[in-house]
């Protein structure tokens, strides 16, 4: 007999709910969010799954790939669309979200999102990541700019090994600076430690 499951995901337990063609609830559970308990719990309960689904998400793209690499046949559903399916129902719990994303593809009443490549998935986390240490390394050369000047030395418009160069030369001036400022250029350009003369 057809079966079709609703997986509600969260980031320790996923709510699982298995029904039939009929749409009579077969099993009602919980998992831990992992493909592989995911996959053990239907091999034992839903052997004859038609369609597995979840909501697009945070986890969504690694649990879309690792159960598909078990053989499970699963559905990526569009979050908004099956957010506005199921704020219609009454009661909202993780079990009843199980149980509305199962009937959602039992009648096909769903919008399948379009699940990346784990490898575009890397190469956007890697420039992620990226521009997110060009906004830091920013970040605390302004915050070393901005305590400098609040204590009276401007340093002009340099960067990279330029500003390193004026910072070390201020601090030479001025040693009374380093528990200040030290510790931002360990951070900014790995100079570690007490010695400011690189």
């Amino acid at each position: 007999m057809e079966q079709y499951v609703g997986l509600d995901v969260s980031m320790e337990e996923t709510s699982v709910c298995i029904i039939d063609k009929n749409g009579a609830v077969i099993f009602e559970g919980e998992v831990p969010s992992q493909p592989e308990a995911i996959g053990e719990l239907l091999r034992q309960r839903a052997a004859n799954a038609v369609k597995v689904a979840f909501e697009a998400g945070a986890l969504s793209s690694w649990l879309w790939h690792d159960l598909k690499a078990l053989g499970i046949p699963v559905v990526c559903l569009d979050a908004r669309h099956a957010k506005a399916a199921l704020s219609m129902r009454l009661n909202k719990s993780d079990r009843n979200d199980a149980r509305g994303l199962a009937e959602l593809v039992r009648m096909g009443w769903y919008r399948e999102a379009r699940v990346k490549s784990m490898e575009s998935r890397c190469i956007r986390a890697l420039l992620i990541a990226r521009a997110k240490l060009v906004d830091l390394k920013r970040d605390i050369e302004n915050q070393m700019r901005g305590l400098l000047k609040s204590l009276g030395t401007v340093l002009g418009k340099v960067a990279g090994r330029p500003f390193l160069g004026k910072v070390v030369a201020v601090l030479r001036q001025a040693p009374h600076l380093r528990p200040i400022i030290q510790p931002m250029m360990s951070i900014q350009f790995g100079t570690g430690g007490a010695n400011p003369d690189l």
